[in-house]
């Protein structure tokens, strides 16, 4: 198959002229940097947790998956590809992230410490980070190129970039499966505290939710039990590498840093917790042998 692209997480591969292989690394990114050590089994949990997302919310908004099944994959996939490839529909990619907050944490924290707002809506005064909003909110942002930062922009920014109807379109589905899937989530403990969507648009004009969804690394997810506001806490995601990686004094433009192997096993083993806790299901009997180190 044609090699189209490798982003920070997925390769996509060409199928056909309407159909793409995206396949699911272990590589694992911070601040929009790649580190040089993987995350055994890391692909495998985001496309299994996607596969469960895609067909959770599909009566919410259409997806562009076609099968997760390797069965259905073409002859020349390489076999390492099965639990961690889906085969999907080509879109024409949305140029906006479209970002989901419960929580108060991250970048809208930062800001909202500055100027008491989050991406220039005024928030209630006296919230603490990791403070539960009033109410979900979007918050999207650029879709800035590999190597650049995403930027937040405002709901009137937003819509100068895509158009109108097509931002409130965009702002519609992304609460409406962010509101599904917290719900699901806190019913088995986890709270889903912000998420990422991507969209696009298919062949025949359809908007379709696109690459994954819901997973560990487009989501913060924090343990109900352990949650309170005031600090950073305990998460299913890669923030726990992201804390790792900034206790080393590592500066973005510095080679990016080595991690630790219990940071590696720690960053393992909460993925597949994640799975475990949202799905009901064990990550073993998922497509695809396992990379367990």
């Amino acid at each position: 198959m044609k090699h189209l692209y490798s982003g920070k997480v997925r390769d996509l591969y060409e199928v056909d002229d309407d159909t793409l292989l995206m396949v699911a690394s272990d590589r694992v990114s911070v601040y929009d940097v790649i580190l040089p050590d993987p995350i055994p089994d890391k692909g495998r949990v985001l496309t299994a947790i996607s596969a469960f997302w895609f067909e959770r919310t599909a009566d919410v908004v259409a997806n562009h998956v076609i099968s997760f099944d390797p069965a259905d994959f073409p002859l020349d996939a390489d076999p390492e590809f099965a639990g961690r490839a889906v085969l999907v529909r080509r879109t024409e990619t949305v140029k906006l992230e479209c970002i989901v907050r419960g929580y108060l944490f991250g970048h809208a924290w930062s800001e909202y410490q500055e100027r008491g707002t989050v991406n220039g809506v005024p928030l209630p005064a006296g919230l603490r980070e990791a403070d539960q909003l009033p109410e979900p909110i979007f918050t999207p942002t650029t879709k800035a190129p590999i190597g650049a930062h995403d930027v937040a922009v405002t709901a009137e920014e937003g819509r100068e970039l895509v158009g109108a109807e097509l931002y409130d379109r965009l702002a519609q589905a992304s609460l409406s499966v962010y509101i599904q899937g917290a719900r699901h989530a806190a019913e088995r403990g986890i709270l889903l505290a912000d998420t990422k969507f991507e969209f696009g648009f298919s062949p025949e004009g359809d908007l379709l939710l696109i690459d994954e969804v819901l997973t560990p690394d487009s989501s913060r997810y924090w343990d109900a039990e352990t949650w309170a506001p005031g600090g950073s806490p305990a998460s299913f995601d890669k923030q726990f590498v992201r804390d790792a990686v900034r206790a080393t004094g590592w500066v973005d433009g510095d080679p990016a840093p080595r991690l630790a192997p219990d940071v590696i096993a720690g960053t393992r083993a909460r993925y597949v917790d994640a799975y475990r806790r949202l799905t009901d299901r064990s990550i073993d009997d998922w497509y695809g042998p396992r990379t367990t180190q």
